[in-house]
């Protein structure tokens, strides 16, 4: 029988076992569920074992274990590295769940529960697609699995091994699934990820509240000066970032790339509508997609000081914070904008004031080219399993540790995800569509199956 009948045959019992991954609450950014994350990197290691690997074990690390797997079937063939993760988001909030979220149902033709997309769904498929591979004996690529479960609290343990043990790490191409698709028929893969640094900026004015009728007009607001911070970080009429040197190693696309990116554009009028917003904004000279995607971007996450209680406080705060990131494109380095960011911190002079940067993470961006084999096999997989070629996607998320993967061991990531942006990752009724989970299974084993 061919995969595609086994998949078929298997289809419930797939799904009743996905339901059961679903149902381990692995929330890594919660101490509460620490013993949940381990259950749930054991769990894993018993299906990738029972799948066929050859080898299957935990690697230790300061938190949360790397399962890594083997599965070997020729010396001379290519090999595979396949990551994902098995930690999702904390579930939060509650109330806003139809059904709990870690009691997974099936309506509406998907699976609802957290982390049915972000990533143990697209995971799993994986999983499965080992399995099949193995029962009709065509796969035809040695497969190696390093899966984290650290990825929602940054990847510090997963990029350690990296940058320890890249020389060991020998393979052709990292596959990912944790990104989406542009629709439910539409296929595509993402070849560009922005690179991220983020920061809190904190501004200390007096030693301690002060009142505002008597000394307001002659004490300097720390609440003011962050916001003069924020404006000169940004022009207000091309919303290019004015941190000198920042644009000096940003790769501009040709026009024929370019016109690949708006290949994979979203509808402004359908964003602003399902967004409720009347306008979106872009840099000076590119759309909105291409500012949100192809260009590099600041934004402020948070911003708090002063009294925020109910009813009023007079008084002048005696220290204020903001939290900024930045996007980052090809070829800008993070800890370049890092550097940079800081200088001009520390040359931005308000009297009174004194600004202090704390740094919390960063990643570069990871781009793969067309013309790479991987890349070709991958679309001409997707286009058997969809009946259309995939369209590039260039994507305005990140996710750091390919960056470190792509540069300490020169293996191209290839994301090919089967989610969907109404997926509703990190937000109350995460679900996952079942007949893309279907899709995916067949569109890995078709290229892991694909002559050499």
């Amino acid at each position: 029988m061919s995969w595609e009948g086994l998949i078929e045959e298997n289809f419930d019992r797939f799904v009743e076992e996905l339901k059961e991954f679903l149902k381990i609450p692995s929330v890594s950014a919660d101490p509460r569920f620490r013993d949940d994350v381990f259950e749930c990197a054991d769990w894993l290691v018993k299906a990738i074992k029972d799948a066929g690997a050859d080898k299957v074990e935990l690697i230790p690390t300061d938190k949360y274990p790397l399962v890594y797997a083997e599965k070997n079937v020729d010396e001379n063939a290519p090999t595979i590295w396949i990551y994902g993760h098995y930690d999702v988001q904390p579930p939060d909030p509650l109330d806003q769940w139809i059904t709990p979220p870690f009691e997974p149902d099936i309506r509406d033709g998907a699976i609802y529960a957290r982390g049915a997309s972000d990533d143990k769904g697209q995971l799993y498929m994986y999983v499965k697609a080992l399995e099949l591979l193995n029962k009709v004996g065509k796969l035809k690529y040695n497969l190696r699995f390093l899966i984290e479960g650290e990825e929602e609290i940054g990847s510090e343990n997963l990029e350690k091994y990296i940058l320890q043990n890249h020389d060991s790490m020998k393979g052709d191409m990292v596959l990912v699934s944790d990104t989406a698709l542009p629709g439910p028929e539409t296929p595509g893969i993402t070849v560009s990820l922005r690179g991220i640094c983020y920061f809190e900026v904190s501004a200390y004015g007096p030693s301690h509240d002060l009142h505002s009728g008597t000394y307001g007009g002659a004490v300097q607001n720390p609440v003011h000066a962050i916001a003069h911070l924020i404006i000169a970080l940004r022009d207000p009429i091309t919303g290019r970032i004015m941190i000198p040197g920042f644009y000096d190693d940003v790769k501009e696309l040709d026009p024929e790339e370019r016109e690949l990116v708006r290949k994979g554009s979203w509808n402004d009028e359908e964003i602003k509508k399902s967004l409720g917003i009347d306008a979106l904004i872009g840099e000076a000279g590119f759309s909105p997609f291409e500012s949100a995607t192809i260009r590099p971007s600041m934004d402020v996450n948070g911003i708090w000081g002063g009294y925020t209680g109910e009813g009023s406080k007079t008084i002048i705060p005696s220290e204020a914070h903001a939290k900024i990131s930045f996007r980052l494109v090809a070829d800008q380095s993070w800890q370049k904008i890092n550097e940079a960011f800081k200088k001009f911190v520390e040359e931005f002079k308000v009297p009174g004031i004194r600004f202090e940067v704390k740094t919390f993470h960063g990643g570069d961006p990871v781009k793969t080219p067309l013309e790479f084999w991987g890349y070709q096999k991958a679309a001409n997989a997707m286009e058997q399993v969809f009946g259309k070629k995939p369209i590039p996607l260039y994507t305005g998320g990140s996710i750091p540790v390919l960056a470190t993967w792509q540069r300490k061991t020169g293996m191209p990531p290839i994301l090919m995800g089967f989610g969907l942006e109404s997926d509703r990752i990190h937000a109350p009724n995460e679900h996952f569509n079942l007949n893309l989970f279907r899709k995916g299974i067949n569109t890995i084993c078709t290229l892991l199956s694909s002559e050499l």
